[in-house]
């Protein structure tokens, strides 16, 4: 059984939704709310690519109501959300090229994942996938991911309301914590870099470290010796898709645990809940805080695996990292044969709804756009992060 490491320095990052690669998993996300508002049954592999000037989609679609939807319109709206706005820039959301090239869900994958009964229907692809939770934060997440996360958000509400006007929309930000015995001790390091407009270094590390540490004050964590690193090259003026290429799928560790657990390597943004590389790494999850939360361990991974085109899961496993009041066994065949769960891929998008996005129409309701930006997991308002089954697991064992 893994125990816990005594002492230690562990570091988690965060991306903005001006990376470029963020910038694709939040058109691919879009695009896949789109289908599932026109048709709930809609299958959707959607690939985002963006460069200098540049967005191109691929990948496969099926969805009955598809001539209803324009990609590139939602490419253009998202861009220019994000805050893509300055043409001299070389990438701004009313400038740039498209290119699509979207089609069908292949025949052959089909078959396996339409059977009819939400009992039978197939997983849609192989592999595994985990599910993590923590007591250490009310989020029930790393406090490495969440702090790197909120550092994040905190910088674009910022730039959004005017009150750092030079900032632009890329940036990245890692938060280092001193951990003792499981339990954070103490930030130590603070990295951010952010793009801006042309201003003087000196003036950039001095806001945005003044506002970085308004942001962690709240975490009783920061010390008179927390380090900061803000804009370490010096110059940070040219980034997005002009910066560097995006791709969608390229921050799972981001998207996840910040790089604490396991990762089964299947990317989520742009799939629709049949691919369970995205829905059972959600439904894990929703299994592992509500184990934790009910009090089974401090902190639990859940992992299960598939075979393309079979509902019944491979295998299900829990580990507690020698947390658990119970034995780990004892967590694995609650998941298994307790009643409370169900992981076979229709059942499991049945419980959480994932086919039917509530945040369409208003800003009100969860979208997988928004599960795109700043973390998958610890944010309210996505199914998978209820805790409705606390009570039961309680009464099972």
């Amino acid at each position: 059984m893994s125990k816990l490491v005594s002492r230690h320095v562990f570091t988690s990052e965060s991306v903005s939704e001006g990376h470029p690669d963020k910038v694709c998993d939040q058109i691919s996300d879009a695009i896949l709310d789109a289908c599932l508002s026109k048709d709930d049954q809609a299958h959707v592999a959607c690939e985002t690519a963006v460069g200098p000037n540049l967005v191109v989609n691929v990948g496969e679609i099926t969805c009955n109501r598809w001539k209803e939807i324009n990609p590139q319109e939602i490419a253009r709206e998202v861009v220019q959300d994000i805050g893509y706005d300055d043409k001299t820039e070389g990438f701004s959301f009313d400038t740039f090229n498209y290119l699509c090239a979207l089609h069908g869900q292949s025949a052959d994958i089909n078959q396996g994942v339409s059977r009819g009964a939400l009992e039978e229907q197939g997983a849609g692809d192989q592999g595994m996938m985990f599910g993590y939770a923590t007591n250490e934060t009310p989020e029930f997440m790393p406090a490495t991911s969440v702090y790197s996360h909120g550092l994040l958000q905190f910088f674009t509400a910022l730039r959004k309301n005017g009150e750092i006007d030079y900032l632009r929309p890329d940036s990245k930000a890692q938060v280092s914590i001193l951990y003792d015995q499981g339990k954070p001790q103490e930030i130590t390091t603070v990295v951010v870099s952010h793009q801006t407009r042309e201003v003087p270094i000196e003036r950039i590390r001095k806001d945005i470290e003044e506002n970085a540490r308004i942001f962690l004050k709240d975490t009783g964590l920061l010390t008179d010796r927390t380090i900061f690193h803000i804009n370490p090259t010096g110059k940070f003026v040219i980034g997005g898709p002009c910066g560097d290429s995006g791709v969608t799928g390229r921050k799972i560790i981001v998207d996840t645990y910040g790089g604490i657990g396991s990762h089964g390597g299947g990317a989520f943004s742009g799939k629709d809940p049949s691919k369970v590389d995205r829905s059972a790494a959600y439904y894990a999850r929703y299994a592992a805080k509500n184990i934790v939360a009910a009090g089974l361990a401090d902190k639990c991974e859940i992992q299960v695996a598939y075979a393309i085109g079979v509902a019944k899961p491979m295998s299900i496993n829990a580990t507690t990292y020698g947390t658990g009041k119970v034995a780990d066994e004892k967590i694995a065949e609650l998941l298994l044969n307790g009643g409370i769960f169900d992981f076979r891929p229709g059942m499991l998008v049945k419980d959480l709804d994932l086919t039917h996005p509530t945040g369409y129409a208003s800003a009100e309701g969860w979208t997988y756009r928004k599960s795109s930006n700043y973390g998958h997991f610890g944010r309210e308002g996505f199914p998978w992060e209820r805790l409705d089954k606390v009570e039961a697991i309680k009464a099972a064992l």
